[in-house]
């Protein structure tokens, strides 16, 4: 049975990994850790984890776990990654967003190329039934050679965008980012805040990939609206083929495929924690047998980012980034500066 461990247990994202834990067949949740014993005693009782520590390196060697996931800030996620090597964990699945700008990017892959640790991002999305579903139609060929994919986030890049961003990779699957041409605006979510999810307010992209493909990335207001409700809940994408198009948002789905039309709702909340499930045991799959590499993993995930600061760049230069590209210093208070 791998044994699971959770950095940072604020908010609702480490209340939904535990909850997923009623779904993973093979792992079981015995430690958590948190800076304020108050939420730690809270959530270990909540979710009934014997092992509490306030300190996660102590955490990791007297517990041993096999699997953390990491809810935390991204401005700390470094030191973790580097604990967790140091101390000989496994796996470990981070939030998103990975980094903030190019010089945690940079650090993170150097770390990336030579860890033991396996690492993957927590984008749950992935692995929605749903979703996943619709990925495998694209995967088995059933909108024919694909042509355009075009996602959106109501929020901006840091907060949701990079989910936006990782399903036009989960439905173009081995296909490598060689260009961005992109505009931002807007710089509340560049500010300073305890979370450090630092993002211009809105921004629309070009990407092209090495098979062909173009995709259309929007992010805050100029993502559509698709549902009534709070800005949270208008991630979507849309896939178009020569012999049809898949479209999914949170609440629903519909494609079109050799001319038949079908369509259907779904309950986010009900997707979501399978998804937290599913995406775990994936992790559980890559920690037993190194051939099973988990789609989420930190490769991928440092390939989406660097789209991410391409954007930036690109904004801010007012010029196409050829891909892979190192980004320059600064880009964060370069962006600031641009947009206040």
């Amino acid at each position: 049975m791998t044994k699971s461990a959770i950095i940072g247990v604020s908010g609702g994202r480490a209340r939904s990994l535990a909850e997923a834990y009623r779904h993973v067949t093979r792992g079981r949740l015995v430690s958590v850790s948190s800076r304020r014993r108050d939420k730690l005693e809270e959530f270990g009782a909540a979710f009934d984890v014997p092992a509490r520590h306030t300190d996660y390196r102590e955490m990791f060697e007297q517990e041993k776990p096999d699997l953390v996931h990491v809810n935390t800030p991204p401005s700390v996620r470094l030191e973790i990654f580097e604990a967790a090597e140091e101390a000989g964990v496994p796996g470990v699945l981070v939030e998103k967003p990975l980094a903030i700008q190019g010089e945690d990017y940079l650090a993170i892959q150097a770390f990336s190329r030579s860890a033991r640790v396996k690492i993957a991002v927590n984008h749950q999305l992935h692995f929605h039934p749903r979703r996943n579903m619709l990925q495998r139609q694209v995967r088995d060929g059933a909108i024919g050679n694909l042509r355009f994919i075009e996602a959106s986030a109501g929020m901006n890049l840091a907060y949701q965008g990079t989910h936006a961003l990782q399903a036009i990779s989960a439905f173009n699957p081995d296909a490598v980012p060689i260009d961005v041409f992109g505009q931002v605006s807007g710089a509340e979510g560049l500010q300073e805040t305890p979370r450090h999810h630092y993002a211009p307010d809105q921004c629309t992209a070009a990407i092209s990939y090495d098979n062909g493909l173009s995709a259309l990335l929007r992010c805050g207001g100029l993502a559509p609206r698709v549902v009534d409700g709070p800005v949270n809940v208008h991630k979507r994408i849309a896939v178009y083929g020569d012999k049809g198009f898949l479209h999914w948002t949170m609440h629903g789905w519909e494609s079109r495929i050799d001319g038949k039309y079908a369509c259907g709702v779904h309950a986010y909340a009900e997707e979501d924690i399978l998804g937290q499930a599913a995406m775990t045991e994936a992790m559980i799959d890559w920690i037993e047998d190194d051939g099973a590499i988990h789609p989420l993993n930190i490769g991928s995930a440092l390939s989406d980012f660097g789209v991410i600061l391409g954007i930036y760049e690109s904004a801010l230069n007012r010029e196409v980034v050829r891909l892979p590209s190192k980004p320059p210093p600064g880009l964060v208070e370069k962006l600031r500066n641009a947009l206040s």
